[in-house]
């Protein structure tokens, strides 16, 4: 599921549990607000740019509900974001842009006929870094182009932001038609308690307007205190990706197909099709990928480095059975 192996700080929980002492209450006015301009700092954005809620999957099937009405929606394949559903239920038409082994690119130029294609409204979504390739699929000139297009909302999911440090929020004060998706689950260890964020464009402030920002009274204590001192996010990161580069480098003198990422996973892909059972019948869960890339295809979330090396000794033993 791509989460942190690490706990928070004790800092962090003990505010979570200090928020079960008000859990007979909404949560106050005030201490939204409060949060709200600790994200925009976080951000170095607008304050009236924040909204947030209870993850950023939600968040962003409220966009998808908000925003799609009549227009074209336009992802890429294949993507784990949760808008696809929703898209499939209230878009005008759904068309998704395959990524390919073994680079996983974005073929931008693709991208752009599509939107300019009979001219059609549309709103555009892309996970950047891709979930499950782990890729950047977006630079900022191409974020350009495609929002200096007519008819065009762009939605940018940065879940990975803190990995990637890779971001387009500079961009919103000046594109109306831009709005980025974030999440405290992945480098502030907080998966548990779903805290997702979005920073708006005005078109999508617009939007927004009648939208009802709030988090359960825990999540709300636990993140006000976890953005206090980012230093243990940034702690978190630097293990992970030590963590993930060591694994890809194992994986590699095995002569294994492994592709790095700019998050906290890897995507490998076996010899064998039927890798992600055959690792579960060992106690190792891994994502099965078949679906979305092909047979052998897997995503290993970065875990404690005892947990990566029982991955490495039990994927290296089951590979042997045919090499």
């Amino acid at each position: 599921m791509n989460e942190l192996p690490y706990l928070p700080p004790q800092r962090v929980t003990e505010a979570a549990k200090k928020g079960l002492e008000k859990i007979n209450r909404y949560a106050d006015t005030g201490d939204l607000e409060t949060f709200r301009s600790i994200l925009a700092d976080y951000a170095d954005v607008d304050r009236e740019r924040i909204f947030f809620g209870p993850g950023s999957d939600m968040l962003l099937k409220e966009i998808t509900y908000l925003f799609s009405r009549g227009r074209k929606i336009v992802m890429v394949h294949p993507t784990f974001l949760p808008t696809v559903k929703s898209a499939r239920q209230s878009a005008a038409k759904l068309v998704r842009i395959r990524l390919s082994a073994p680079n996983f690119k974005l073929d931008t130029k693709i991208l752009l006929e599509e939107l300019t294609r009979q001219n059609e409204p549309s709103l555009v979504i892309i996970d950047n870094p891709n979930n499950p390739t782990g890729k950047i699929l977006l630079d900022e000139k191409a974020v350009k182009d495609i929002l200096n297009l007519k008819n065009i909302l762009l939605v940018i999911d940065e879940a990975y932001y803190e990995f990637s440090g890779k971001t387009f929020a500079s961009l919103v004060k000046n594109y109306p038609n831009l709005c980025i998706s974030r999440s405290l689950d992945k480098a502030f260890s907080l998966a548990g308690l779903r805290i997702g964020y979005i920073i708006a464009g005005d078109s999508f402030i617009r939007g927004l307007a009648d939208f009802y920002v709030y988090l359960p009274q825990p999540s709300l204590c636990a993140a006000m205190e976890a953005l206090k001192n980012t230093g243990y996010a940034v702690g978190n990161v630097a293990k992970i990706t030590g963590e993930r580069k060591r694994i890809f480098k194992s994986l590699r003198k095995l002569n294994i197909d492994v592709y790095d990422t700019e998050t906290n996973f890897l995507v490998i892909k076996s010899a064998l099709p039927d890798i992600a059972e055959r690792l579960r019948g060992n106690g190792i869960l891994v994502s099965d990928l078949r679906n979305a890339l092909g047979y052998g295809f897997i995503r290993v979330s970065i875990g404690l480095p005892e947990e990566n090396n029982t991955f490495l000794d039990t994927f290296s033993k089951l590979e042997g059975i045919i090499k």
